[in-house]
């Protein structure tokens, strides 16, 4: 039995909705941050905090794979149960139950026919992104020198990212990232503006 402090704290965490959504994906099967982010279509910078949340609060763990990636899984599953309690009885009068019912099944089929075509939307757009991605990959290894430029090249398409950012999200060491970066620089295929890293216009077009 956990107490109102630990209660209080889940709350928070799942009050944000992002978190609950990472969490339904992750019941789902382990994922990597690359794929929470193409999944959630949440920037690489905002799945890291999110996970490193709740890391911290226990609610999720990880194991590296051959490439030194993170999988993360959920450690403990949180199912709450939220009840109101009056302490006067209310009376509340319905009117209508029978209208207000075949309104409410409408609109769940309304609802549902939108989710479904969201889905199939959803999964087409994923089958494209996988594709350039397969694509980028081919084509870098011709181009580029090592996996970890290419990896690099990947996360920037994504959103702009620092150093440590992008060592974080590679599970690589700085020095080897800062070392990738320059080189992709002076190909002109990336720039840096302050601290953060982006692709180059034309390549970002």
């Amino acid at each position: 039995m956990i107490d109102q402090v630990e209660v209080s704290r889940i709350l928070d965490i799942l009050g944000n909705r992002n978190r609950r959504r990472i969490i339904e994906l992750l019941r789902q099967k382990p994922c990597f941050v690359t794929e929470i982010s193409d999944r959630l279509m949440l920037s690489p910078k905002a799945v890291i905090e999110h996970l490193q949340l709740m890391e911290r609060e226990e609610i999720l763990s990880f194991r590296l794979d051959d490439r030194r990636r993170k999988y993360y899984y959920l450690a403990n599953d949180i199912d709450v149960m939220v009840r109101l309690l009056r302490q006067e009885q209310v009376s509340i009068t319905i009117r209508d139950n029978s209208s207000r019912l075949r309104a409410s099944l409408s609109r769940l089929q309304k609802l549902v026919d939108t989710r479904e075509e969201l889905a199939e939307s959803l999964k087409n757009l994923e089958k494209d992104i996988d594709q350039q991605i397969k694509e980028i990959i081919s084509f870098g290894q011709d181009v580029l020198e090592n996996e970890t430029q290419i990896d690099l090249l990947i996360s920037l398409a994504h959103c702009n990212l620092s150093i440590q950012e992008l060592s974080e999200l590679l599970e690589a060491p700085r020095d080897a990232v800062s070392d990738s970066l320059e080189t992709l620089q002076k190909k002109h295929i990336i720039e840096r503006e302050g601290e953060m890293y982006r692709l180059c216009d034309t390549h970002a077009q």
